[in-house]
């Protein structure tokens, strides 16, 4: 059994994460090879052990069982926990029919009717110690509904303790997407066990919510086949170059490469309104982040522009004209769109056919989704260029021409579809954001909290990621691209960690 969050070893290498049907292919071809109900045997002591460790003073303990296979490890696990805690009270609040239950589960029913448990007929009167959710599993494809639903909502409303068994009833496996009516409680109080394998809906979507702030694996004995993940889980890691960028002393600022900033509208461009702080959030981000040289080309008069930021000196000031009129576009990473309104779609064209090294946020995905053709970033593609995009769940659903609700429904494939579309890495931001690339896994990045929500975060994650691939070697393959973009947004998931204050930081706050 292993910890998989909070992450015990940062930088950690990724996960792989199976969906619905691998994992039902996996438990087939390992319950063949072994004696009959070995694999359950397994997964209800796995609960049961963790039921013990994580709440070692319950004394009141209930078990929620579906009548499905999910249930019948759970009720392996209160009968194991009656015969091991013999001192504890352990009742089983059961949602199943005997003659519809599985084998499996037929056989684990018989176990727990035999041993020393008290089965209620409704939800318990008292909140016990803890509570172990074995309600709904990997099966869970549609709205639940009837006695399940209302099982789903007592224990929604329980404030005990819970310990989800393989995953929370009401999440689906595949996409995090969250089934029943009741809202998600807070998480502080749950804790998952992952069984066989782990799956992608507890990492992205509703999953980080409902999960627990924690969540354990046991692969029960089981080997997936190469090549069958659906995705691949990233832990927080560090900054990779900084430990390098240190020991070189033969480095200098212009082998850290240089990072182009356009965006920031200045207030004539933008019907008076100055945007120019998303573009300074940027380009500090990337000075910070360890780029040699890093340049703010602001949209706007070139009188306009101020001489220096005084909040960071080092940063090279310019008009967007003037930097489109050197040869910054052509050897820098180009970070494009931050604050930068609706003149940002004057300047895309000459930013897709002129710039090699290309993250595009914010109004630059805007203009890109007013377009029908993805033809120029097909284009790129052929060349080897690097085009990064980084929309949120709206900005992506333009980008798809769909609603923000069908992407949340199904991030993972949201992100598989707008890779492949527009011929580019996309890091779909949001809970477990999703990196995607064309004719690649996808990756969940596992780190990020909900005080990453705040005006300017993503400008700062725009600006880590033009300074993550101003120094990544040119050029390089997909993989290590799509490796890179994933590592980085990673990085920007854990800036709020180092936070020191009880109240929420700001954007700028949240510069490494």
């Amino acid at each position: 059994m292993q910890r998989i969050l909070p992450c015990p070893t940062p930088s950690a290498p990724p996960r792989p994460l199976h969906d619905r049907l691998a994992s039902r292919q996996l438990e087939q071809r390992l319950a063949a090879s072994l004696p009959p109900h070995t694999l359950m045997q397994r997964a209800g002591l796995a609960v049961a052990r963790l039921a013990m460790a994580w709440q070692p003073h319950a004394q009141r303990i209930v078990v929620l069982a579906g009548g499905g296979n999910n249930g019948g490890d759970g009720l392996v696990a209160a009968t194991r926990l009656a015969r091991d805690w013999p001192q504890r009270d352990v009742a089983v609040w059961w949602q199943g029919a005997p003659e519809r239950l599985p084998d499996d589960a037929r056989w684990a029913w018989q176990q727990a009717r035999a041993a020393n448990l008290t089965w209620l007929q409704a939800a318990p009167e008292h909140p016990p110690d803890l509570v172990i959710d074995a309600l709904l599993g990997l099966g869970l494809d549609r709205p639940v509904r009837g006695t399940a639903l209302a099982a789903l909502r007592w224990l929604q409303a329980c404030p005990a303790p819970t310990l989800c068994v393989d995953l929370p009833s009401g999440l689906d496996a595949n996409t995090g997407h969250w089934w029943a009516d009741a809202p998600p409680q807070p998480a502080a109080q749950r804790a998952t066990l992952s069984l066989l394998t782990l799956k992608p809906g507890l990492f992205t979507g509703h999953g980080r919510v409902v999960a627990g702030a924690s969540i354990w694996f046991d692969d029960l004995g089981a080997e997936p086949e190469p090549g069958t993940a659906a995705a691949w889980l990233v832990a927080p890691g560090g900054w990779p170059d900084t430990a390098a960028l240190r020991a070189d002393h033969a480095s200098h600022k212009g082998s850290r490469g240089d990072v182009l900033v356009l965006g920031g509208a200045l207030p004539h461009a933008h019907a008076g309104i100055g945007m120019g702080g998303a573009a300074l959030l940027a380009a500090r981000a990337a000075l910070r982040a360890g780029a040699g040289r890093v340049y703010a080309a602001l949209l706007g008069d070139a009188e306009q522009v101020p001489p220096w930021d005084m909040g960071q000196p080092a940063l090279m000031l310019r008009s967007a004209t003037a930097a489109l009129d050197s040869d910054l576009p052509e050897r820098a990473t180009v970070v494009a769109g931050c604050g930068g309104g609706p003149a940002m779609a004057t300047l895309l064209d000459a930013v897709l056919a002129r710039c090699p090294r290309l993250v595009l946020d914010a109004d630059a995905l805007n203009a890109l989704a007013q377009r029908p053709d993805p033809e120029p970033l097909a284009a790129r593609q052929a060349r080897g260029w690097w085009t990064v995009l980084t929309p949120h769940p709206l900005e992506a659903a333009r980008l798809l021409r769909t609603d923000t609700a069908t992407v949340q429904r199904d991030r993972l494939a949201a992100a598989r579809t707008l890779a492949e579309r527009w011929h580019a890495v996309v890091v779909l931001k949001g809970s477990g954001s999703v990196v995607a690339a064309p004719g690649l896994t996808p990756r969940i990045v596992a780190s990020g909290s909900g005080w990453l929500a705040t005006a300017g975060s993503g400008d700062t994650l725009a600006g880590l990621l033009g300074a993550r691939l101003s120094t990544l070697p040119w050029p390089a393959p997909p993989e290590d691209l799509q490796a890179a973009v994933a590592d980085t947004v990673a990085l920007h998931g854990t800036l709020p960690e180092h936070w020191p204050h009880r109240w929420p930081p700001t954007a700028s706050d949240l510069l490494p």
